[in-house]
């Protein structure tokens, strides 16, 4: 995958990065960056089996392919063992990823969310906050703390006190403990609020995964609000490119605390509806459609308002669906081994 490099990254004395949750999706992939970049990684995942440890491994050993990189299998939410494992006190940038996702699953294991989203945030400000080197923290927050916000599009600014699901309200709790740990004790902090990201090597979870693979198979997919809903889709070199921006270059502090929030997002919503149109196109086959009512913890619409991290960054999201989609299709046929069936 082709990573955007015209950002200019400051990456000069940057020698070691961890990676929380390197064996996931967008972990994954930034970590490939940084290697790429000649940077060490330092990735620790705990494999859980929210979906197939298989594609978390397989991602691991593209990774494990390159001599920069490191891997611990641990539980973030272990502070006593996360602070024991090799060379945590020689990281310079700590991209913090990890987290229980999906917004549906947090309905039905809330426990898994506490663990993984409160205490394992939590575990990571204090293993920066007794690092000696007091390394930049970058984590990743979500479009979700922007709840059923009807005014779009979602600009950081807007008030993010009214989540409908309980996998934002741990987000939105996380950009809270890190705001206060920069007020407390000056740690430089960036959270990035990512907006629906998808491309080859994603999550089985997400809809474009489930939707390509019922398609293949002949079997229905459910589209939930009758259709009725957007998304502002964003290709994952885009959010990689974002992420590396923030983390490499000297972060751009507003007043006195050092904590920013930005999104990430491609700044573009696309109708459902046309999503499935341009999946269907990319497959060559028509999807049968199972209208459902909305379900409970979804939103209506995500629009990402992307002037701030354009203006301090330069982030520059070049991706359209028309073009991510048949790129995902491509690798997950390869992937999955389920050609088309005529």
């Amino acid at each position: 995958m082709n990573i955007e490099t015209s950002i200019s990254d400051g990456s000069s004395k940057t020698e070691t990065v961890l990676v929380t949750g390197a064996a996931g999706f967008v972990g994954h992939f930034v970590s490939l960056a940084l290697l790429e970049r000649g940077i060490d990684v330092i990735g620790v995942d705990n494999l859980n089996d929210y979906y197939p440890v298989t594609l978390k491994q397989a991602r691991l050993d593209r990774l494990s392919a390159h001599a920069g990189f490191t891997f611990h299998c641990h539980d973030i939410s272990d502070h006593a063992g996360l602070l024991a494992l090799p060379s945590m006190n020689d990281v310079d940038v700590v991209i913090h990823l990890a987290a229980q996702a999906g917004v549906r699953y947090s309905l039905e294991n809330p426990f898994v969310y506490a663990a993984s989203n409160l205490v394992g945030h939590l575990s990571i400000l204090e293993l920066v906050r007794q690092s000696p080197k007091q390394p930049l923290l970058v984590y990743a927050s979500s479009s979700s703390v922007y709840g059923a916000n009807t005014k779009v599009p979602f600009s950081e600014s807007d008030p993010v006190n009214s989540p409908v699901s309980l996998y934002a309200a741990t987000k939105r709790a996380d950009e809270l403990m890190s705001e206060s740990y920069a007020r407390l004790y000056g740690m430089h902090q960036i959270g990035l609020r990512f907006f629906t990201v998808y491309g080859p090597w994603g999550r089985p979870d997400m809809a474009y995964w489930s939707f390509a693979e019922k398609i293949l198979a002949g079997e229905p997919i459910k589209v939930f609000n009758h259709g009725k809903l957007e998304r502002d889709f964003t290709y994952i070199d885009d959010v990689v490119a974002g992420v590396i921006a923030t983390a490499l270059q000297p972060m751009k502090p507003q007043g006195d605390v050092p904590h920013r929030i930005y999104n990430i997002g491609n700044n573009t919503p696309v109708q459902l509806m046309r999503f499935i149109e341009i999946l269907e196109q990319a497959i060559g086959k028509k999807a049968h459609i199972q209208f459902e009512p909305m379900q409970p913890g979804d939103v209506h619409s995500t629009y990402a308002d992307i002037s701030a991290i354009v203006a301090d960054y330069g982030f520059a999201p070049s991706t359209p669906l028309e073009t991510g989609i048949p790129i995902f299709v491509d690798w997950f046929r390869a992937y999955s081994g389920k050609p088309a069936k005529s």
